[in-house]
């Protein structure tokens, strides 16, 4: 519980802006001419876009990179994902959260980034505007999302098991004739061996054998109502001291049950304000 009051803390001391309006990503099906996209690593990172002065999360938070990290970037909007390396999301999240940007831990941190928001053309155009952009940056902390073309679907297949095999999370498709959309369609679709989807926590449940005495599992909401239990992807720390009652999670499932509900959902992290 400490831990959460203490979050909270950091979360309640940065300053809040408007949540940006970002191009979010639908599920990948088979129902695409795969040429018309780009195709690009998934990374497990905070989103951060760049407003002209400012790095703002998803959420509206203001992110609190230091001077040098910022200063750098351009007046043009951007749109990225902070990030660490394959595996490192825990560590980049506990960067990224804190009140001051005076840690040294930032010199590992790298904005990929992936679009211009505030550009009219579609994403063929601006992604040749974009290598410009970050040319003229010439720092190794800001890189351009590497894009390729990927002719088939089992080649894509093949693609999301070298990248996963590897640490990876994923990949992403961006269809290269689409201009920037804040909303959900087929111009962004992300593809995983697995989804995830966010729930609310409303009730924690006793465990039972070698977890007497620590939570068993969660009782858990989504924005649509349906409620079903969590019970697997919990570390010992994580039963002992259990996401609190209206925490909002992340888990990822298998697909879903005939009912509708996530199909052997597991607990990945306590989503934070980022």
């Amino acid at each position: 519980m400490k831990y959460f009051l203490a979050i909270l803390l950091v979360f309640s001391s940065i300053s809040p802006a408007s949540p940006p309006g970002l191009q979010l990503a639908d599920i990948y099906h088979h129902k695409l001419d795969l040429q018309n996209y780009w195709v690009s690593e998934k990374y497990d990172g905070v989103r951060a876009f760049w407003n002209g002065k400012q790095l703002i999360s998803r959420q509206g938070n203001v992110i609190n990179a230091p001077g040098w990290f910022t200063r750098v970037l351009p007046e043009e909007q951007l749109d990225g994902e902070l990030w660490l390396a394959r595996g490192q999301f825990d560590r980049l999240s506990g960067i990224v959260r804190r009140q001051s940007a005076d840690g040294p831990d930032w010199v590992d941190v790298k904005y990929m980034v992936f679009d211009l928001p505030n550009s009219p053309l579609v994403f063929d155009q601006r992604l040749q505007n974009l290598e410009a952009i970050i040319q003229q940056i010439n720092r190794p902390f800001v890189r351009l999302v590497k894009q390729e073309k990927i002719a088939t679907h089992d080649l894509l297949m093949q693609r999301l098991d070298k990248v996963v095999a590897a640490g990876g999370e994923g990949l992403m498709l961006h269809l290269g004739t689409s201009t920037y959309k804040n909303y959900r369609s087929d111009d962004l679709l992300k593809l995983k061996k697995h989804f995830d989807a966010e729930a609310v926590v409303i009730k924690h449940i006793p465990g039972k054998g070698k977890y007497k005495g620590l939570m068993g599992s969660i009782l858990v909401e989504t924005g649509d109502g349906k409620q079903f239990k969590i019970g697997s992807g919990f570390s010992d720390a994580e039963r002992h001291n259990p996401p609190a009652i209206g925490a909002t999670i992340t888990y990822k499932y298998f697909g879903f049950t005939s009912n509708g509900i996530p199909r052997f959902a597991s607990f990945l992290r306590v989503r934070n304000a980022h």
